[in-house]
């Protein structure tokens, strides 16, 4: 490739010299497909001229780099998914139950949460969880065990924005996937999550979607986090004071540290008592009652979160979140 008789392939498709050397006739049956390629070839150059006298800054380029982010995102999170489904499948191979400490796989939290899964709390509440899952009279457990912390695995802990804190996962059949409020495509929308569209649009004028998954909010950085991770079949809260409120307190505890300008949504008293653990001289917060049908009118419609968190996001210099999905 280093001799001077060698050429690249772009050699072959410079316009000016490309159409000196080739001279075919009119009667030619090539004739048609090198006029073809000359006239590709301008059009090239054309196209990279104009590409290359771009400032990096302009809005296309913003938003070419913007999807190129969005799509990294998206596809560490699918790896971190398949990573927990291949260890959840391998224990049960084994005829095991997969232990917590291997549905955490995001590196970053790791790295956070330094030996936090292997604490006595933590590992209690893994018993905790085996029992629950392998007893004769067990109910189903929601999140599938693979979904448990996919929170965490979908928003690594450097690129964290925004917090949005919920109470338990949904306890219906198909609903929870490990990020507050939302649910898996093709799953009737929960009244709190429809109230949620509801104040976008009056908030952002973004249209009400036709489906309630989140994820698209947690690779841009919002950790969609609720305060227990797990939850009994039609039990509302029936992991509660099992262990789950003090690894989320750590999340919590965590970000308010290590981080600075994070803003903490938090929607209705449970989430609220959690503003003991947020350094308000660090970060900001913003309350507002919860988005379920019984508090709703109660003050979280009109709350105007979503511009608000932008215009702080924005203030700090730092992306702001496309809320519509």
């Amino acid at each position: 490739m280093a001799s001077g008789s060698s050429r690249t392939l772009m050699d072959f498709f410079k316009p000016a010299a490309s159409a000196k050397r080739i001279k075919l006739s009119s009667s030619s049956p090539d004739s048609a497909l090198c006029k073809s390629i000359k006239t590709h070839c301008q059009s090239e150059s054309q196209s990279h001229t104009h590409l290359s006298s771009e400032d990096d800054t302009s809005p296309n380029n913003a938003q070419q780099k913007a999807r190129m982010e969005l799509n990294r995102s998206l596809a560490k999170a699918k790896l971190n998914l398949k990573i927990c489904s291949q260890n959840v499948s391998k224990a049960k191979g084994e005829g095991d139950h997969v232990k917590l400490s291997e549905l955490l796989v995001e590196g970053t939290w790791l790295r956070a949460l330094p030996g936090e899964l292997q604490k006595p709390y933590a590992l209690n509440l893994c018993k905790f969880l085996q029992n629950e899952m392998c007893s004769s009279t067990s109910v189903p457990i929601y999140p599938p065990p693979h979904l448990i912390f996919n929170a965490l695995n979908s928003t690594p802990f450097d690129a964290v924005k925004a917090v949005i804190l919920g109470q338990d996962p949904y306890h219906g059949p198909g609903q929870a996937m490990g990020l507050s409020f939302s649910v898996p495509e093709g799953v009737k929308l929960p009244s709190s999550l429809l109230n949620i569209f509801k104040e976008l649009h009056e908030d952002l004028g973004c249209s009400v979607p036709s489906h309630g998954n989140l994820q698209k909010w947690t690779v841009q950085g919002v950790l969609l986090l609720n305060a227990v991770l797990t939850v009994r079949n039609h039990q509302a809260n029936s992991h509660a004071k099992k262990g789950w409120e003090q690894f989320t307190d750590a999340v919590i505890n965590t970000i308010s540290q290590k981080k600075e300008g994070v803003v903490f949504l938090l929607w209705g008293n449970s989430a609220q008592e959690k503003s003991r653990l947020i350094d308000k001289s660090k970060h900001h917060i913003l309350k507002a009652a919860h988005p379920s049908g019984l508090s709703a009118h109660r003050g979280f419609f009109g709350c105007r979160h979503f511009s608000r968190t932008n215009q702080l996001l924005e203030e700090m210099g730092i992306a702001p979140i496309d809320w519509q999905l």
